[in-house]
């Protein structure tokens, strides 16, 4: 695709088709899906949708910034946008999805990091496609969800002798 086309297209779409894509019954679901979830464990998860890249990311596109590095860029930078990084035990995640493209990227802290291979999280992005691919988000997120919260209790599950850990992060979904 040639880059007036792309700029085109990330300039075409806008919160609104987020919110088509994500509907607010949708979004309080799994604002109460990830409050359920971290009831489990010491982890925060963050889920954040966008609908494009911002034209400043657009503009780096070239032979060694790919749509998809530059895509891992976008996800890396909400992940510290969101303070994602800043949770007490490291162990913060962000799913983060971008509509324009069909892309998802999974940003996990260096707590987590130390426990799970790279390869685990490419199986939750395989099995998220999976359901975008036919539509499927809320799907597809419940499931990244319900697996992302299955590691976090594999390493920071919550004890009754565990101290009880504040909400550090908004559990609703960042639509933008």
């Amino acid at each position: 695709m040639n880059k007036l086309k792309l700029l085109l297209k990330h300039l075409w779409l806008d919160v609104s088709d987020t919110r088509r894509a994500i509907p607010p019954d949708m979004v309080h679901r799994l604002a109460e899906r990830v409050a359920a979830s971290e009831q489990r464990h010491s982890g925060q998860i963050r889920i954040c949708v966008e609908s494009s890249l911002p034209i400043s990311y657009l503009w780096r596109l070239d032979r060694k910034n790919t749509l998809h590095a530059l895509t891992r860029q976008r996800a890396i930078a909400m992940f510290g946008k969101l303070r994602v990084w800043d949770t007490e035990h490291n162990n913060g995640v962000l799913i983060y999805v971008l509509l324009a493209e069909h892309a998802i990227e999974i940003v996990a802290d260096r707590g987590l990091r130390r426990h799970v291979e790279d390869q685990h999280w490419q199986s939750v992005l395989a099995h998220m496609a999976s359901a975008f691919r036919e539509k499927r988000y809320e799907d597809g997120l419940t499931q990244a969800l319900e697996e992302t919260s299955a590691v976090l209790v594999a390493h920071f599950a919550r004890t009754d002798a565990s101290p009880h850990t504040p909400n550090e992060l908004p559990d609703t979904p960042l639509l933008q």
